[in-house]
């Protein structure tokens, strides 16, 4: 299974959960920074590090992003994905 490169950011609402999902990140990454991991991740991989987040996250309190920036190879396409709050993606407007 080919492994892609993810970019982990959490924002997590209660102290407990924000431990509990540091943890969680890593045992599949490296923190970049505080909230913020790198991990190389096959689709097994992916599906269980979810798997372990949603468990833990409160769903209407806590988000988590998947920033997919693909293999090595060059694979430019780029996903985000979230758990819990739903990503909403920023367009900026200039009013002049």
């Amino acid at each position: 299974m080919k492994r892609k490169r993810y970019i982990v950011s959490y924002d997590i609402a209660n102290p407990k959960r924000l431990r509990n999902v540091a943890r969680i990140a890593e045992g599949f990454g490296y923190r970049l920074q505080f909230s913020v991991f790198e991990c190389m991740l096959d689709p097994l991989r992916l599906e269980e590090m979810k798997a372990e987040l949603v468990e833990t996250i409160h769903h209407t309190e806590d988000q988590v992003l998947f920033i997919a920036l693909g293999t090595k190879q060059a694979d430019s396409s780029l996903a985000i994905e979230s758990l819990g709050i739903p990503y909403k993606q920023h367009s900026r407007i200039t009013i002049i």
